[in-house]
């Protein structure tokens, strides 16, 4: 059985790049009728906030993505914190130390830093030297009874090859002797990443990880570990990063990349979960798609070696698309009672109607409900110099067929078309602009039905009054 996880780290905001990990990994389960969990790795204790798990969780189901086991469902292989799992470490911690694969470091941080640098200023790969390697039981038993609280390193073989194939980027190599001895254990008695990622993606039976590429030279590592302690490991598939317009990994510079801004902005969940998937994703179908659709045709080798760049355009597409494709429900509540409360009730799914057509934000409609239904207009000088290109002739004809035809504004253009003889730009946009004090926007029929012939008349006469001015 398929099963995938999404591992985070609930130290801050879920960004772009974690959101397209946690979808490619659900959407490659949902494709095999497989499982897909969420682990929510806090052994940071420091770093880790509960604020964080919880909104990674409900920015993840607001994006559609759904998991079968994990913190607030459960599981068979519980608890899905790592912070409630250092007993489960505990033990492997020792099968490697029987093992003589595991040993304590007593080095600084000063004096780890000190060592990276020099190496870095030979040319050389920093990597832990082995300081703590060869320490005798008497050694180390005096820096303990010195109040010295060790870290717990594995003992890197030397000599070897660690060959996998990743399922993304294809055949992988690398050499023991090119990685140092890690660390496994902090010295206050938490698991680092390296040993508990693995450990729980093996206990967990997790088919098929699929993470970022930052993780790459993580794997050789893991792969030791985990054949250190004879546990089965995952397949591996790594993302390439997200890169901006300037090619530089994705970043707060170029904008609010994190799901919940883009949530707090109105952006359309669907909307955003057909971009994510065709970041790095090809699909012959370019149609908004739901999550079962989308997982229907995700296959892990039509995912892109090269890093996927952000183009807010085609965000700005698949916005469009969503808010097209809503129901007039949805369009009410995406748009708030704040607004909807000014919206009459008779209105309203003609409002929701022209408000699909027009905008892409809840904040773009603002401006549409003051127009039809809020505030006179306020025209500024560029619109009073349209009216008094029109003439007080054409404001005169406007005022008499909408009194004659209301909110047929057909049989209102035929009309001032007549009496005035213009038509084209000239008809249109002298009335689009009195009736709404915009050049573009809705059709004028929309605008009509929506105003209503008595307000119809009140803005055509306050344009007429302007254009008589001199």
């Amino acid at each position: 059985m398929i099963r995938t996880r999404f591992s985070p780290s609930p130290t801050g905001m879920l960004h772009l790049g974690n959101a397209r990990t946690a979808l490619f990994s659900a959407l490659y389960a949902a494709h095999h009728q497989g499982a897909f969990i969420l682990r929510i790795e806090d052994t940071d204790a420091v770093r880790s906030e509960q604020k964080y798990t919880d909104l990674l969780q409900a920015n993840l189901h607001w994006l559609g993505v759904y998991w079968q086991e994990g913190p607030d469902v459960g599981g068979p292989y519980a608890p899905y914190h790592q912070s409630a799992r250092h007993d489960i470490y505990d033990s492997y911690y020792q099968k490697l130390m029987d093992q003589g694969l595991a040993y304590f470091c007593f080095c600084t941080d000063q004096a780890l830093m000190l060592n990276r640098k020099i190496q870095l200023s030979r040319g050389q790969a920093p990597r832990y030297p082995g300081t703590c390697r060869h320490l005798t039981q008497e050694e180390t038993a005096a820096h303990i009874a010195k109040g010295l609280t060790p870290a717990l390193r594995f003992s890197v073989p030397k000599g070897i090859t660690i060959d996998f194939v990743d399922l993304v980027k294809g055949p992988q190599s690398f050499q023991s002797d090119d990685i140092g001895d890690f660390l496994i254990r902090r010295a206050d008695k938490t698991a680092s990443f390296l040993f508990s990622n693995a450990i729980d993606d093996s206990l967990m039976n997790i088919s098929h990880v699929v993470r970022g590429d930052d993780h790459l030279a993580n794997t050789p590592r893991q792969l030791m570990l985990l054949e250190a302690l004879q546990l089965p490991a995952p397949h591996y598939s790594h993302l390439s990063m997200i890169t901006g317009d300037d090619g530089a990994p994705l970043s707060k510079r170029h904008g609010s990349f994190s799901l919940h801004d883009l949530r707090e902005q109105g952006y359309i969940s669907l909307a955003v979960m057909n971009y994510l998937a065709r970041l790095s994703h090809s699909y012959e179908n370019q149609k908004l798609m739901s999550f079962s659709e989308l997982a229907k045709y995700f296959y892990l080798e039509k995912i892109s070696r090269a890093p996927a760049r952000f183009d807010r355009n085609q965000l700005l597409h698949w916005q469009k698309e969503a808010v097209m494709a809503e129901s007039d429900e949805a369009i009410f509540a995406w748009l708030g009672d704040d607004l909807m409360q000014h919206v009459p009730e008779s209105k309203r799914h003609a409002f929701a109607d022209v408000m699909k057509k027009n905008v892409l934000f809840p904040a773009d409609a603002k401006k549409w409900v003051k127009i039809f239904f809020q505030e006179a207009l306020v025209f500024q000088e560029e619109q009073t110099i349209i009216f008094k290109q029109a003439g007080v002739d054409f404001f005169k004809a406007a005022i008499a067929a909408i009194q004659k035809h209301g909110e047929d504004i057909k049989a209102v253009c035929n009309d001032i078309k007549t009496q005035c003889n213009v038509s084209g730009k000239l008809l249109f946009m002298p009335l689009r602009v009195a009736l709404t004090g915009e050049q573009h926007g809705p059709e004028l029929a929309h605008i009509a039905s929506l105003l209503g012939q008595d307000s119809m008349l009140k803005h055509v006469q306050h344009a007429s009054e302007l254009a008589r001015k001199s």
